[in-house]
């Protein structure tokens, strides 16, 4: 019996590595790949297959060519759509993208990363970021991370046992490398009450976060970002308008009035 059960998890696992694989191949997979990616055999990748195309996660395109259906789709665009937060700050992410002319962002903290719930690209006059709602960075080289990591963690034995075996990878030389600065740095932001990323994540990029909170004594539910081009917006004047940044956010949730928002300088 107890073999019976752990067939039918190996099962269940199996067809949701095959979705996962489908999601990194938007134009086509075929089935010798998707045995060889996964190390399985094709007859039982085919049965993985089979039931994501009964439940039209998966289709076929042609004879051993695989993507994924339109009701995977259907059901990602739904739910996204319904996300309470999302939809509540997007407002203010192209409210905030209209005034400055840069990237805005709302994520959340998983794991060792942050996932990007909302984004904003200006209508005009900014490079296009890279990032993609549903995307992923490591929180530790991003300013929503380090933002949300300053709430979420109270002592650097905490921040190590967060971090586990993981190894805090650079990307740029300015990326945060060593537990004992990532803390230092978490530390600075609990202080200030908003987070940077000073080209950490991507050269020529800066950014500043501050919080989405239900309520000013709740922990954040998120962090809401703008990304600005350095030589266009260098950090020290993107900091200097954090007051209206947090202020904007803050309207977006309902826990200040308009007047409060700090007057443009």
């Amino acid at each position: 019996m107890v073999h019976e059960v752990e067939d039918r998890v190996v099962g269940s696992d199996r067809v949701l590595a095959v979705l996962v694989q489908l999601a990194e191949f938007p134009t086509g997979v075929t089935l010798d790949e998707l045995a060889q990616r996964l190390k399985s055999s094709k007859p039982t990748v085919h049965r993985a297959l089979a039931s994501l195309r009964r439940a039209r996660l998966a289709m076929q395109l042609g004879r051993g060519v695989y993507v994924l259906g339109d009701e995977f789709f259907r059901l990602a665009y739904r739910n996204q759509a319904g996300r309470p937060d999302g939809a509540l700050i997007e407002p203010a992410l192209r409210e905030l993208a209209d005034l400055y002319g840069e990237t805005t962002h709302y994520a959340i903290l998983d794991g060792l990363e942050v996932v990007y719930r909302a984004k904003v690209d200006p209508a005009r006059g900014a490079m296009r970021l890279t990032s993609v709602v549903g995307g992923r960075n490591p929180a530790h080289r991003t300013a929503v991370g380090k933002l949300l990591l300053s709430h979420a963690l109270q002592s650097v034995e905490e921040l190590r046992s967060w971090l586990g075996d993981e190894v805090l990878e650079g990307r740029t030389p300015k990326s945060i490398t060593s537990v004992e600065e990532l803390w230092r740095e978490l530390e600075r932001t609990q202080q200030r009450g908003y987070a940077v990323d000073d080209e950490e994540n991507e050269i020529g990029v800066n950014c500043i976060a501050v919080p989405v909170q239900l309520d000013e004594a709740m922990q954040p539910i998120g962090a809401v970002s703008v990304s600005a081009l350095a030589f266009r917006l260098p950090l020290a004047e993107l900091e200097k308008e954090v007051p209206r940044i947090r202020g904007m956010v803050a309207r977006a949730r309902g826990l200040q009035p308009a007047e409060a928002e700090p007057s443009a300088p």
